[in-house]
């Protein structure tokens, strides 16, 4: 096997050499980029493709299929037209339940008087995503990759074989030897969109256009540089070799489309990643709605679902509009972008003293909202974006979060005005200044930054003060002269009732609820003093680790780093708050109030089946929720981490595992299922 031994053969610059090498790489790079099983070493595959570059370029030889091929070539001078050997369909569309019905019933109906008399079997179906990206045709003759072509009209398209090549996922060699056409979905992933424009002169807008402009690039290299992935759904001829070895392959060797989706695996295409059976329209339509929901959790774009008939008989029988096959139709979900005028910007003040500029927006119907605000995260997030007021701009929307700017349109108006950072606080007038990417209010009596704090300090994931809310925090701020979190101790219930919306009843309740924080956990204290860069689950591996709020005052940063998910930053925001008068006078006052915050411990396993891990879950798991995975992971002698850094050791991947799992795969870390997490736990 090429790379096993650092000497060569006499005979190993010979053709069958090289033919090893090329199906060696080709099969780590499969493993790696379409099963996501590392079988090798970064390291070592770029010794073997080194090897392989240089003997290539020592004979002058580079086989059909050599990994070398995937990367950009030349740039082409224009896009030649290619005829499709199957016509690729559009799919009729629906948005509504009622419409999957009509066209359920349309269809049984056509299936229940076959043209040719045969009976055929009841109607089951395969529900997929409908993935937001471009359609491609993959050509291939006696195993090898000879051409690859956009959908265009469903006839002809634009040959895209350079550009398509810098896809890894595709592969360039395949077992079967006879002709085929396979039609795919090439998408660029959520995380390789925002990696491409954290370096990028001029970024992408949405991942859609990113797609779909990469492979229309006249330049392979640009394409390569998008790092697209592909999913392949479809068949659109098959014809067998009469003389392939396999004799299963002589006929066509599926007849429905679980077997097809299977045969494509078998010849290293990957696949769509959802594709659910369902014996009965009830159930489709069910897995459509359970596909919708995971929409927000998924790193690449979906834009509804596809309902197909599975016996490709009866699609035969059912045949074809002039537009549409009657043997599919996809669901459309709700939009998730869209474009708006950005109105106005005002700069948010926040407990930091950071500055967020928020963009109001013309009302816009957006995933099944009307939004009217957007985020644009710092200064350089709005030069980077060339937004300006006046101009109309593209929205994403993510679940129930605000909704983020991915850029401006190409239209421009006389009215823009550009985008002007303040030189001085909104609310008190100080001067700001920069620190790194944002702007900061240094004046920490700074109206705002007091409220906020207060309402930070009662949250539900801190002191969790039952009622207590932003609006409560600035009434007692104005009212009753409250400015720092020691003070609600000591609050009134008679005073309270005084103020404009309590009364006694609702006083008396902020009271008690008051009192009944005093003993929260040492994590959700920790939490609420507001450490900077220390979230919910940092404070409670703080609390775990030291024990106590001394302890952590006097922790070396050393130690501190020592710890997962604390870098040096997270351990010098620590250090510094604890080094501050003004910050230990508060603790010191909170516990003269009677806060006394309780320590969780959970205890560890000597012998548990975690111990010396660092755990980081991600994804649905269906047998746990993920505070109780979790804490079994600790009860079983492991930590827990919610990034995946280089002191994770082991991932576990539930249902729609996004990027925590790429990144994992991407530094060799362990990855189990849920079931073995499950059986590790002996649950």
């Amino acid at each position: 096997m090429p790379g096993d031994s650092n000497e060569r053969r006499a005979d190993s610059r010979g053709a069958e050499y090289m033919r090893a090498l090329v199906n060696r790489l080709n099969e780590t790079a499969y493993s790696y980029y379409t099963l996501d099983k590392p079988i090798i070493s970064d390291a070592q595959w770029d010794a073997l493709y080194d090897e392989l570059l240089a003997l290539e370029r020592e004979t002058g030889v580079r086989l059909p299929d050599s990994p070398t091929r995937r990367v950009g070539g030349e740039p082409l001078s224009a896009f030649e037209p290619h005829a499709h050997i199957a016509r690729l369909w559009s799919l009729d569309k629906t948005t509504t339940e009622a419409g999957v019905r009509e066209w359920a019933s349309r269809a049984e109906k056509l299936r229940s008087s076959p043209i040719d008399g045969d009976s055929l079997p009841p109607i089951e179906y395969i529900v997929e995503y409908k993935l937001d990206g471009l359609t491609i045709n993959l050509t291939y003759e006696n195993g090898a990759l000879v051409q690859a072509a956009t959908r265009g009209s469903g006839v002809v398209g634009e040959a895209i074989l350079p550009q398509a090549r810098t896809i890894r996922q595709v592969p360039l060699s395949i077992p079967f030897l006879g002709k085929m056409e396979v039609q795919g979905e090439a998408i660029m992933r959520f995380s390789a969109l925002n990696a491409y424009n954290r370096s990028a002169d001029v970024p992408l807008k949405n991942a859609r256009n990113a797609a779909a402009g990469a492979l229309r690039n006249l330049d392979p290299n640009v394409t390569a540089q998008r790092r697209l992935d592909l999913f392949c759904y479809q068949i659109g001829m098959i014809e067998p070799a009469p003389d392939d070895p396999n004799p299963s392959w002589r006929i066509v060797p599926y007849d429905n489309h679980a077997d097809m989706l299977e045969f494509l695996r078998m010849n290293r295409f990957p696949i769509s990643p959802e594709a659910r059976t369902a014996k009965n329209i009830d159930e489709a339509i069910a897995h459509v709605r359970a596909l919708e929901a995971t929409r927000d959790s998924l790193d690449y774009l979906i834009d509804g679902a596809v309902i197909k008939i599975s016996d490709l008989k009866t699609r035969a029988e059912l045949g074809s509009t002039d537009k549409f096959p009657r043997w599919a139709i996809a669901f459309k979900f709700r939009a998730e972008e869209a474009v708006t005028r950005l109105e106005a910007v005002t700069w948010e003040l926040g407990r930091t003293g950071k500055l967020t500029p928020l963009a109001h927006l013309a009302p816009v119907d957006l995933a099944g909202a009307t939004v009217r605000r957007a985020t644009l995260n710092n200064p350089g997030d709005i030069e980077r974006k060339n937004v300006r007021v006046g101009a109309m701009v593209w929205l994403r929307r993510s679940g129930d979060v605000i909704p983020e700017i991915l850029g401006r349109t190409d239209e421009t108006f006389p009215d823009e005005e550009p985008i002007v950072p303040p030189g001085v606080c909104p609310a008190c007038g100080m001067p700001v200044v920069m620190r790194g990417a944002y702007l900061y209010c240094e004046n920490r009596d700074c109206r705002p930054q007091r409220v906020a704090r207060l309402a930070h300090f009662a949250s539900r994931d801190a002191m969790d003060i039952e009622t207590f809310s932003e609006k409560t925090a600035a009434l007692l701020y104005d009212a009753l002269g409250v400015r720092s979190a020691d003070e609600l101790y000591t609050l009134d219930a008679t005073a309270l009732a005084d103020l404009p919306g309590f009364g006694e009843k609702r006083a008396r309740n902020l009271i008690e609820a008051i009192n009944i924080s005093k003993t929260r956990s040492l994590g959700a204290f920790l939490y609420a003093l507001g450490i900077p860069n220390v979230g919910t689950k940092t404070a409670r591996n703080l609390a775990e680790r030291f024990g106590s709020i001394d302890a952590i005052r006097c922790a070396q940063t050393d130690a501190l780093i020592a710890m997962d998910d604390v870098g040096e930053i997270v351990a010098r925001s620590v250090a510094d708050f604890f080094a501050s008068e003004e910050n230990l006078r508060l603790i010191a006052n909170l516990e003269r109030a009677g806060v006394r915050p309780a320590v969780e411990r959970i205890e560890a396993a000597a012998d548990g089946a975690f111990v010396g891990e660092t755990v980081v879950i991600t994804g649905t798991l269906s047998g746990l929720m993920r505070k109780e995975a979790q804490d079994a992971v600790r009860a079983a002698g492991g930590a827990v981490a919610d990034s995946v850094t280089k002191k994770t050791t082991l991932v576990v991947a539930g249902e729609s595992a996004g990027s925590k799992l790429d990144k994992a795969r991407a530094l060799g870390i362990t990855v189990i299922d849920e079931t073995t997490f499950m059986e590790r736990l002996e649950l």
